[in-house]
């Protein structure tokens, strides 16, 4: 069998390389084959460091599937700063098969990130619902109270209805059972989700 060309080896390392591939790659002795195998090797360990990251961020949830569940919501806002502006919130409902490696909390996300992520997710979860709390509001209720009224638009404005909330830091009302997690974003996939769409359509 002819050798293999660099351009060949680049190619074939950057689309699921098979263990022969890998092996004959990593005995080949020219440079630019070299490179290309410790690119993939690198890739490979960011891959799998994102599996791991996902799989732990997915915890709650198939904790909340595996005692029967159906349907669990991630909640979070955007716009609680010190100056008093609207307020978006957002509710996810995520499917067991949620396999979007790189949702993380939105803060962690770059603009351009979040951007690429946002069709991702309104096209696996089962639902997205969004809530509003103006300006007016917050002056009327407080910037927690109007957080927790536009938390709560959210959950309604859901196709479903969850039977548990995921929530960073805050009590939603409405008469569904909640978790609440300090740093949720960074702790539920589907928290992490509902940040990436709040902070997007709260940046529109």
């Amino acid at each position: 069998m002819p050798e293999r060309t660099i351009a060949e080896f680049k190619q074939l390392l950057a689309d699921q390389p098979t263990e022969e591939i890998l092996m004959a790659a990593q005995n080949d002795p020219r440079k630019g084959v070299q490179q290309a195998y410790q690119r993939y090797l690198k890739q490979a360990e960011k891959h799998a460091a994102l599996v791991t990251r996902l799989e732990q961020h997915m915890r709650l949830e198939r904790d909340f599937w595996a005692q029967g569940g159906q349907y669990v919501a991630g909640i979070d806002e955007v716009g609680r700063g010190p100056l008093a502006g609207p307020v978006v919130t957002a509710a996810v409902v995520i499917r067991p098969d949620f396999d979007l490696l790189e949702v993380n909390d939105s803060k962690q996300l770059t603009a351009k990130k979040r951007l690429e992520l946002i069709p991702k997710i309104l096209e696996e979860a089962v639902a997205v619902g969004i809530g509003i709390a103006d300006a007016q509001q917050i002056d009327r209720l407080n910037i927690y109270e109007a957080t927790r009224v536009a938390m709560a638009q959210a959950v309604t404005n859901l196709d479903v209805q969850p039977t548990l909330l995921l929530v960073d830091a805050m009590q939603v009302p409405v008469p569904i059972e909640q978790t609440r997690l300090i740093k949720g974003d960074a702790k539920s996939a589907s928290i992490s989700a509902a940040s990436i769409v709040a902070k997007s359509f709260g940046t529109t």
